[in-house]
């Protein structure tokens, strides 16, 4: 029997059973074994290359943003209308068979679009190149699910399960439980406040089908069950998800009312260039990236070309700031100057881990190398010869 058909067998068996008190430690059992055996679907067959057909594009920009829903919703549209990049767009499905990149020129900043092609119901278990259309999704800073607003619901449905079964996240953030393998010990177990999903003896019967026997499991807040799947495997990806509903000019006024009052929902129409600012708008504060931008002493700032930084990619510290630049700039740092909206004052004498908003100027002050020896009187050594007989003898004076 194959992983998919053992898959399958083990969601009817969770289908068929009960949920109460007395089966939870059973249906826990049965989601652990779900998660392993996808995780053994998205490994590469033993004895085969490394070397695959996918179309991963070399990153570029201060982020990245993958374009993500089924065939003939827009996609391609929208990378062109946002990009000025050409993508091929017809009446028929699958139009787009590979991966294409644009560029988004927005305040300042360059963020990289991918339109993908189209995925289909059963991506996660490779139907119509689903594997490498979410493998991308994975390396991206922002995914936009596009969804036709005239289709049912259940699409963005079915793209969130196919998304999530491969361990992909979408607005969620990590599980507070700390988790760690010890060689002995045996498994300690505690948590900071009440559980009500799980107790201890459904995180070992957890483990013991990981064959993990010796581990610290510390729960700091009341997580369910496939958090804790969650940490025990350790590859999943939390993105952020925006879910863009196109289209919106086939629909009534009161439903588009509707789509755009959900939470993380932009509507648009790509045929009448709808709403594309507002979209664009919320791609940046989905995306939180940082723009500082320096200023030389004793000169104006530069406002032409900012530092891009982003809370995904290193941090916003003035130290990621500083190995942004270069990486030996941090040895000579003596202080930073910072103006903007996360100083106090202007300006503000900062340390290492001052963090830093969008659009603060940022002056680094360095040390100055020091003179060996001391100065003036305090001199360590002289600079006369060592040995008297090495000295230069004064000329005689005139009489």
């Amino acid at each position: 029997m194959g992983i998919i058909e053992r898959i399958k067998e083990i969601e009817a068996e969770m289908a068929r059973t009960q949920k109460n008190k007395a089966t939870e430690y059973h249906l826990g059992q049965l989601k652990a074994k779900i998660a392993k055996l996808r995780t053994q679907l998205l490994e590469p067959p033993k004895g085969s290359s490394a070397g695959g057909d996918g179309f991963e594009v070399t990153k570029f920009g201060h982020g990245r943003v993958a374009l993500i829903g089924f065939p003939s919703v827009g996609k391609s549209t929208l990378l062109t209308m946002l990009t000025g990049t050409h993508s091929e767009a017809a009446s028929y499905e699958f139009t787009t068979l590979t991966c294409i990149p644009g560029i988004i020129h927005y305040n300042d900043t360059k963020i990289q679009l991918l339109d993908l092609p189209g995925i289909i119901e059963g991506a996660s278990e490779g139907k119509g190149r689903g594997r490498q259309v979410i493998a991308v999704a994975k390396s991206s800073d922002l995914v936009l699910m596009v969804l036709d607003a005239s289709k049912s619901e259940g699409h963005r449905q079915i793209l969130t399960r196919e998304l999530e079964s491969v361990g992909l996240r979408l607005n969620k953030r990590p599980p507070q439980i700390y988790f760690k393998k010890k060689k002995t010990g045996g498994i300690s177990f505690n948590s900071t406040l009440p559980l009500t999903h799980v107790d201890e003896k459904l995180c070992y019967q957890i483990l013991h089908e990981y064959k993990i026997h010796n581990a610290e499991v510390l729960f700091r807040e009341d997580a369910t069950v496939d958090d804790l799947i969650d940490v025990i495997e350790g590859n999943r990806k939390y993105i952020k998800c925006v879910y863009v509903y196109n289209k919106i000019d086939v629909i009534g006024i009161d439903d588009v009312d509707k789509l755009a009052r959900r939470p993380n929902s932009v509507v648009i129409s790509c045929n009448l260039k709808l709403n594309l600012d507002r979209l664009l708008s919320k791609m940046w504060e989905e995306m939180g990236l940082v723009r500082v931008y320096t200023k030389p002493q004793g000169q104006q700032p530069d406002f032409s070309d900012p530092v891009v930084l982003s809370a995904d990619r290193g941090g916003c510290t003035v130290e990621d700031f500083c190995n942004h630049i270069h990486r030996n700039l941090i040895k000579d740092v003596k202080y930073v100057l910072v103006w903007g909206t996360s100083a106090r004052h202007y300006p503000q004498h900062c340390g290492l881990g001052h963090v830093l908003q969008d659009e603060d100027v940022v002056q680094i002050v360095k040390k100055k190398e020091k003179e060996e020896g001391g100065r003036g009187r305090f001199k360590s050594h002289s600079t006369a010869p060592a040995r008297i007989s090495d000295r230069q003898k004064k000329a005689p004076l005139k009489t």
